[in-house]
C-alpha cells in the first residue's frame, strides 16, 4: 500500500509517499481501508517532534480517518467487515490502510460521505467537547471564536450557532471574515486590526463574550481574555500561532472568569465510550442536515506535504482532507 512517511523529523517538505507493507490488525484492532483523512495542525507538530505523542520513526502522520473495515484482529467481533467507519487516532492516517483499536471506531451513517466524516472527528469533536462539556455553553450567550476561519474555528462557528449561541468570529482579512459570515457568524472582527477589542465590546453591548474559544494563542490571547464577560469561560484549545501566552492572572480574578483547558485527544483516550457517543451525535446532525462541515479542498495523498505546508503557514482557509486511492477489498 501507499503511505506518506516521516522518516526523519522535519518540515512537511521532508515527507515522501512510499510503498509499504499492509498493516495486520492485532488483538483488539480492526484494519480500515482509508478513503479520506483529515489534515490538522497537530500533524504539523508531530512530524517535527513537537507534539505530546512521539511515535517511533518511520511513521505516517494523520489523526482522523474515514473508510471501510477490511479485517478484524483476534478477539474482535465488531464492527462487521464492510462497515463504514470513522476514527480519531494519533497518527497513521496518511495511508491507504491503518490498524485501529476497534473501540475507537464510530459507524458513519448513510448519506455522510467519507471526506465529510474524516473532517468531523478532530475539529468538530474538539469543539463539541469544548463548548458542551467544558464551557457548558448556553443558548443566547456570546461566543467569541479566535482563528475562526481555520478548521477548528469554522467548526466552532457552526456548532456555536447549532447550540443556540450568538457567535463573533475573529479572523484576519476580509476573505476569511466573509467565509465566517457565510457559515453563520452573527458578527465578524478582524483581530489583526487595531481596536478589535472595542468592536467586541460594542457587539456585546459592553458585556464582553461569555465564552471565548482560543485555538490560536500568541498575541491574541490577552486582548481576548480582556474581552471576556464577568463569569465567562476562556477555552484554551491550542497554540497555532506558535507562542504559548502568559496572560496576567489578575484579569481572571477581576472578571471572575474561568480559564479552562481543552485536551480533546486525551479525553477521547480516557473516555472512549463517551467520545464515541459524542462523534455519533455529530454524525447524526450531519445526516439530518443540521450540520454541514466546510471542506475548502480535497487533495490526493501525494499532495500531503503541500496541505501541511498550507496549514503550517496559515494560508489554509477551512478544512483540508486527503483522499486515498487504495484498491477495493478482494
Amino acid at each position: 500500500m501507499r503511505a506518506v512517511l516521516c522518516r526523519h523529523h522535519g518540515p512537511p517538505s521532508s515527507l515522501r509517499v512510499e510503498e509499504v507493507t499492509d498493516p495486520v490488525p492485532g488483538p483488539g484492532e480492526a484494519l480500515v481501508r482509508v478513503e479520506a483523512c483529515g489534515v490538522n495542525f497537530p500533524d504539523t507538530l508531530i512530524i517535527e517532534n513537537k507534539y505530546q505523542q512521539k511515535p517511533p520513526l518511520p511513521f505516517s502522520p494523520g489523526g482522523e480517518v474515514a473508510g471501510v473495515v477490511e479485517a478484524l484482529g483476534p478477539g474482535v467481533r465488531e464492527p462487521p467487515v464492510g462497515s463504514r467507519v470513522a476514527a480519531l487516532i494519533t497518527f497513521g492516517g496518511f495511508a491507504e490502510r491503518v490498524a485501529v483499536q476497534a473501540d475507537r471506531l464510530v459507524p458513519v451513517p448513510e448519506g455522510v460521505a467519507a471526506p465529510i466524516a474524516a473532517a468531523t472527528c478532530l475539529a468538530y469533536g474538539t469543539v463539541l467537547h469544548a463548548l458542551r462539556d467544558r464551557a457548558a455553553l448556553r443558548p443566547g450567550e456570546w461566543l467569541l471564536v479566535l482563528g475562526a476561519a481555520g478548521g477548528v474555528g469554522l467548526a466552532a462557528v457552526q456548532l456555536g450557532k447549532l447550540l443556540g449561541a450568538r457567535v463573533i468570529a475573529a479572523a484576519s482579512g476580509e476573505a476569511k471574515l466573509a467565509l465566517c459570515r457565510e457559515q453563520g457568524a452573527d458578527a465578524a472582527v478582524d483581530y489583526a486590526a487595531e481596536g478589535w477589542r472595542e468592536r467586541v465590546r460594542e457587539i456585546t453591548s459592553g458585556a464582553g463574550a461569555d465564552v471565548v474559544l482560543d485555538p490560536v494563542g500568541g498575541a491574541a490571547t490577552e486582548p481576548a481574555l480582556r474581552s471576556t464577560a464577568w463569569g465567562g469561560r476562556y477555552l484554551v484549545v491550542g497554540f497555532a500561532a506558535g507562542d504559548i501566552p502568559r496572560p496576567p492572572l489578575n484579569l481572571v480574578l477581576l472578571k471572575g472568569c474561568a480559564v479552562v483547558g481543552v485536551f480533546y485527544g486525551e479525553y477521547a483516550r480516557r473516555e472512549p465510550v463517551a467520545n464515541r457517543a459524542l462523534l455519533a451525535q455529530l454524525f447524526s446532525w450531519i445526516a439530518a442536515g443540521r450540520l454541514r462541515p466546510h471542506l475548502s479542498a480535497t487533495l490526493p495523498l501525494e499532495r500531503a506535504a503541500e496541505a501541511l505546508d498550507a496549514l503550517q503557514s496559515r494560508r489554509a482557509i477551512g478544512k483540508l482532507v486527503l483522499l486515498t486511492q487504495g484498491p477495493a477489498p478482494g
